[in-house]
């Protein structure tokens, strides 16, 4: 009963141990936001890009040219417009990609974040 009475809250301890996976949770997220952002802006050029009807029946250097714009906009470095490869299918064509995105951590310790993306061109349907 005695000791019951005695305990308070958390110790040193379990403050310290706490603090730490606080710590590393905000060093993630801070080394992985940057991965996510560039994502972000990579996948709203290839949407828009798609869902220009121009776009539809355009060749493939028309599509990198029109991919490369927003690219030079929004400062894109991680993928080049060469990277997003057009692929036929039954649907019609669509633009897509592929890639790995790596931030470093600390020491030899990386996170890898994979990305990918398919995006119908809007017009291109086979008839």
């Amino acid at each position: 009963m005695y000791s019951m009475r005695r305990q308070k809250g958390l110790g040193w301890f379990g403050m310290l141990c706490l603090l730490a996976v606080i710590g590393f949770i905000a060093i993630v997220a801070v080394k992985t936001m940057p991965l996510y952002l560039n994502q972000m802006k990579i996948a709203s050029a290839v949407h828009k890009t798609a869902a220009d009807p121009e776009n539809g029946r355009a060749d493939v250097i028309s599509l990198r040219r029109e991919l490369q714009k927003y690219w030079d906009i929004d400062s894109i470095d991680t993928l080049s417009p060469r990277d997003v490869s057009i692929v036929r299918d039954e649907r019609g064509r669509s633009l897509s990609y592929d890639y790995e995105a790596r931030a470093h951590l600390f020491y030899n310790i990386y996170v890898v974040i994979e990305f990918s993306d398919d995006v119908p061109l809007t017009g291109s349907a086979s008839s």
